[in-house]
């Protein structure tokens, strides 16, 4: 065999080198021997290091959520708010109420100083105003220790006759689309439900049955809502009626009107009502000209033209032109004798 070719040893050596240096172009570079590597866990919040519950149950799991009370208007209620300080060091805390049942909340002390490792019960009581309303209240207890504070939710069930009342208000139709108010009118929490119906003229065109809403409507509270109508009809007149329940005998219905008018064939049939008074107004204005260039009946006089056989001012002036004058002769009786 005869030895290769200086043009095939140079082939050979390119087509050995060539995958050689790709592969190390592809291979990842090793880490730096003295680089350092990050083994340590990603940073956390630290957890608080103090709590504040309702007081009772001595494991976490039996704490009550939150504070509950039952009263009369005009009574006290008392309970205990449990502060726990699991942190090295003293822990000072301001406490105060929040929200319509927080209101009514005085506190043994408003600052609460609990030594490290301990935990310190705090009384508090709950006066119900005389004129409350009989009802659900709610609240929240909020301790603060400077730089973060919780919350503690506080319920009240004040005694007395429970008056249910809800009403639907201010309904309007817009397009596809129901516009009402639900307002509770009564001293007991609402969970209404809907019915919704519209009559046009040739019948039922909108039939929904009682349904639940998704809200609850506390005493005196004011809701404005919308109810879709997607399939509203072109050219009707119709008539909404919205009924609304909630336990306890609440019951209300309101209704509204509306005309659907389609838009383009309204203004077409605005613009062929117009065109025909214009019409209409030009043929009289042509009928009132022609009147008034009518001639003139007969034997009236038209300024500037003489009738005929007038005289003119001419023929009026005096005349030295001499005429014979003509004597009258004796009168002739006739029959009589000279």
């Amino acid at each position: 065999m005869s030895p290769p070719t200086p043009r095939l040893r140079r082939a050979l050596l390119v087509l050995t080198t060539v995958p050689a240096a790709l592969l190390c172009a592809l291979a990842p570079l090793p880490a730096a021997a003295d680089a350092p590597v990050d083994t340590a866990p990603a940073a956390t919040a630290a957890p608080a290091d103090w709590t504040a519950r309702p007081a009772g149950g001595g494991a976490d799991r039996d704490a009550r959520p939150y504070v509950y009370l039952e009263g009369t208007p005009g009574t006290a209620l008392q309970d205990r708010l449990a502060v726990t300080n699991s942190g090295r060091a003293p822990l000072t805390v301001r406490l105060r109420g929040d929200g319509r049942a927080g209101a009514w909340i005085g506190f043994a002390a408003d600052t609460v100083t609990v030594p490290a490792r301990t935990r310190a019960e705090v009384p508090l009581a709950l006066t119900v105003p005389p004129d409350a309303v009989p009802g659900d209240a709610s609240g929240e207890v909020v301790a603060d220790d400077g730089d973060e504070e919780i919350r503690v939710p506080v319920r009240v069930r004040i005694g007395g006759p429970t008056l249910a009342a809800l009403t639907v208000e201010d309904v309007e139709i817009s397009g596809g689309t129901i516009r009402y108010a639900l307002v509770n009118r009564g001293n007991a929490m609402l969970e209404p439900r809907l019915a919704v119906r519209a009559d046009g003229m040739f019948g039922t065109l909108l039939d929904r049955p009682e349904r639940p809403l998704p809200l609850e409507l506390a005493p005196g509270r004011r809701v404005e809502r919308t109810e879709p109508w997607p399939d509203a009809p072109a050219l009707d007149a119709v008539t909404v009626r919205l009924r609304v329940t909630a336990p306890g005998g609440a019951r209300d219905e309101a209704e509204a009107s509306a005309t659907y008018i389609p838009v383009a064939p309204a203004v077409g049939g605005g613009l062929l009502v117009l065109g025909g008074l214009a019409l209409l107004g030009s043929g009289a204005y042509r009928r009132r000209r022609t009147r008034r260039g009518d001639p003139e009946q007969p034997g009236a006089e038209q300024p500037g033209v003489e009738p005929p056989g007038a005289e003119s001012a001419d023929d009026r002036q005096p005349t030295t032109e001499t005429r014979p004058l003509v004597k009258a002769g004796p009168l002739v009786k006739a029959g009589a004798e000279s």
